[in-house]
């Protein structure tokens, strides 16, 4: 293995463009597309759409591609039903996945993934009877026998793999499935020879890799995802981690994949409000204590990020597993020098994770092409017809970027100087800092692919004549509730705020507690002298602020949080008496509303507000909560109460009957909190019809 790669060889990123050999498997390059379920594995019909999906992130450049989970038994089953190997028939399906991916130069593993506590079924078993907080049914304790018999499928479902064409499998032993609930004794209770000290824990994982050596032979790499920080009360230690390490490699682990936090832990790991590469000094560690090749992993989504961890000698591969949802192109676009044209991923994680933990087919927000490549098609237009679209907001971009790439002439018109729209208002929050990749893709596109781009150009009706089709995505504006007294200067848009055009005072109240109240009161409370996310002191602040720990001081990675000062004083308010925060996404939500509730921010739900006083040194909203009236002085009232429709130029064309090609898009469609993923998706579905 190389230590200094020729640059002139690799191009700009050397040490990630750098071929590695593991067994008789030669990797082209040190990317590795994580394992993330998609949905598309669990039914057989499937088959072509995954096939579909694999081979394109083959076709951009790839190393090694690692599937979703599959299961060596039905109680080890995500859900009923879902995505199994446990038979030389289905084994013989994988072929069109394999062959697909082979058939684009590619490499494949498959993981084998037990679900134990966590599958959504009743029939799931564990280590123990202990329930998980995040799954509705409580498993049975497996006895030693099924726990032998388990240790065999593992082992039987990998043999099933070589015969299914796969070049590698991935041992899922982390995020607290079925093998990491062995190894912690919050999950692991038994007196048996499969629990009771951290030795016996270790028994159930080694077995599985020494018996599914014993079956494959010596050439087949096998990795193993290792959970390095639990990050729950009652994980494991560092030595344990450590020991088991050694131990696995001892048993036939060729490569250790590094996985951070269990499903349930109240430490977020992979969205966007966690630094970039936020693990990247433990994964270092695991590095220095073992001889065979790490994989970095856990909010690395670019090309210059993961090519510094390698260089520094911190791993040897790097998994991206959402980077390559958002752009399968990832890695040709790297060695060909054109990093500045990845689409790269923001960790919403609004239509990949949120998607499969609603038992969705997953997407990205970002690439709504993402695992529907068979049925969302951008295919070349056979005439070059000339295509308008009027605003540049998520909607307008994604319209113009994918009209453009069928070859169609367009023209883009923007009222404002910049572009972006709603989505420049995301990407001043903090935590989401990453949402300017996204308006820098789209810039760049627009200038590769030669869009007629019209900054500060109100488009109007005779600006559009002429045109072929006409794509009007003309947004929202803030909807300003008529409270009496509500045309004081210190009653203020959300727009207002986050836009800079208005700096609140520190006691600020928010009307309206959706996903735009939740991410205001957040940049309210944020400290803006503070460390950034892409800096060393922010990275420990954040640690620090969430409770992890030194790992060998610490067990899991857990310690007492220190709290954040907030930087002002925050009251949110919501008409509705359900929980605030209540409809935010299903795997970030939770700690969207930690941080408000962290931050002291005083919420209050089922307010119905009756007027603001104006007086000389604040403002007085006067509300009624369960009957009883309160009064908030504050500094500024901040509203949050949902959008309006700027549709009046479609209006005015549909009713004008001049233009037949004429669509509507994004927020001038449907007023919703920000709904760039509605949105981008709908700008690709209108482009790919024109």
């Amino acid at each position: 293995m190389s230590s200094n790669p020729d640059p002139d060889q690799h191009g700009p990123y050397p040490h990630l463009l750098e071929p590695l050999q593991l067994g008789s498997l030669t990797l082209r390059n040190r990317v590795v597309m994580g394992s993330m379920h998609t949905g598309l594995e669990d039914a057989p019909w499937d088959v072509p759409k995954l096939a579909a999906y694999a081979a394109e992130r083959a076709r951009g450049g790839v190393g090694l591609i690692v599937t979703g989970g599959y299961a060596p038994t039905k109680r080890g089953w995500l859900k009923p039903f879902a995505s199994e190997l446990t038979t030389r028939l289905q084994a013989m399906r994988h072929r069109q996945v394999t062959d697909a991916v082979h058939d684009e130069g590619g490499a494949i593993a498959l993981q084998v993934l037990h679900a134990g506590r966590y599958g959504y079924h009743p029939f799931i078993h564990s280590a123990s009877d202990r329930k998980s907080p995040i799954t509705p049914f409580k498993p049975s304790a497996m006895s030693s026998r099924q726990v032998d018999r388990t240790a065999t499928a593992f082992a039987r479902t990998v043999a099933l793999a070589v015969k299914g064409g796969y070049d590698a499998v991935e041992i899922m032993g982390s995020e607290g499935y079925l093998i990491n609930q062995f190894l912690a004794e919050r999950t692991n209770q038994r007196d048996d020879e499969w629990g009771g000290s951290a030795e016996k824990r270790m028994r159930f994982p080694l077995e599985v890799v020494r018996r599914t050596r014993d079956l494959v032979g010596d050439d087949l790499p096998i990795m193993y995802r290792i959970s390095l920080l639990d990050l729950v009360e009652g994980g494991q230690s560092w030595d344990e981690v450590i020991t088991l390490a050694h131990q696995l490699t001892e048993a036939g682990v060729s490569v250790l994949n590094t996985g951070i936090g269990w499903h349930e832990a109240r430490i977020p790991t992979i969205i966007t409000q966690v630094p970039p590469a936020a693990w990247r000094s433990v994964t270092a560690r695991l590095k220095a204590e073992v001889s065979v090749p790490v994989c970095a992993s856990n909010r690395i989504n670019t090309p210059e990020l993961a090519e510094s961890i390698l260089a520094e000698g911190g791993a040897d591969l790097v998994s991206m597993a959402r980077p390559l949802l958002a752009d399968p192109e990832f890695v040709t676009k790297a060695a060909a020098g054109r990093g500045d044209e990845i689409n790269t991923c923001i960790a919403c994680n609004q239509a990949c994770l949120d998607h499969t933990f609603s038992n969705k087919t997953a997407s990205c927000l970002v690439n709504p092409r993402a695992c529907r490549e068979t049925t969302l098609v951008l295919a070349p237009t056979r005439v070059r017809r000339s295509v308008a679209v009027v605003g540049a907001g998520p909607a307008g971009l994604a319209t113009a970027v994918s009209a453009a790439e069928r070859g169609l002439a367009v023209t883009l018109f923007e009222a404002q100087p910049a572009l972006g729209g709603q989505f420049r208002l995301a990407m001043a929050v903090p935590g989401k800092e990453d949402f300017a990749e996204t308006l820098r893709y789209y810039t760049r596109r627009l200038e590769v692919l030669g869009v007629d781009v019209r900054l500060s150009t109100r488009a109007t009706a005779a600006d559009l004549a002429g045109f072929d089709e006409v794509v009007v995505s003309t947004g929202v504006e803030p909807r300003l509730p008529a409270i009496p007294g509500g045309d004081d200067p210190r009653v203020v848009s959300y727009a207002d705020v986050l836009s800079g055009r208005v700096v609140p005072g520190k006691r600020v109240a928010v009307i309206g507690a959706g996903g735009i109240g939740v991410d205001v009161s957040h940049w309210l409370v944020h400290d803006p002298a503070s460390p950034g996310p892409d800096e060393e002191a922010g990275v420990e602040e954040w640690m620090a602020h969430w409770g992890v720990g030194d790992p060998s001081l610490h067990r899991g990675g857990l310690t007492e949080r220190k709290p954040r000062a907030p930087f002002r004083e925050v009251t949110l308010l919501q008409r509705k008496t359900s929980m605030i925060g209540k409809d935010l996404g299903k795997t970030s939500g939770w700690a969207h509303r930690a941080v408000l509730k962290q931050s002291g921010v005083v919420q209050v739900a089922g307010a119905t507000y009756e007027r603001v006083e104006g007086r000389d040194d604040a403002v007085v909203l006067h509300v009624t909560v369960e009957g009883e009236a309160r009064e908030l002085v504050v500094d500024h009232v901040v509203l949050c109460a949902g959008q309006e429709s700027v549709r009046s130029l479609f209006d005015d064309l549909t009713a004008a009957e001049t233009h037949p090609g004429l669509h509507l898009v994004g927020g001038a469609d449907v007023a919703a909190e920000l709904d760039a993923k509605r949105a981008i998706e709908q700008g690709t579905r209108v482009a790919a019809a024109l």
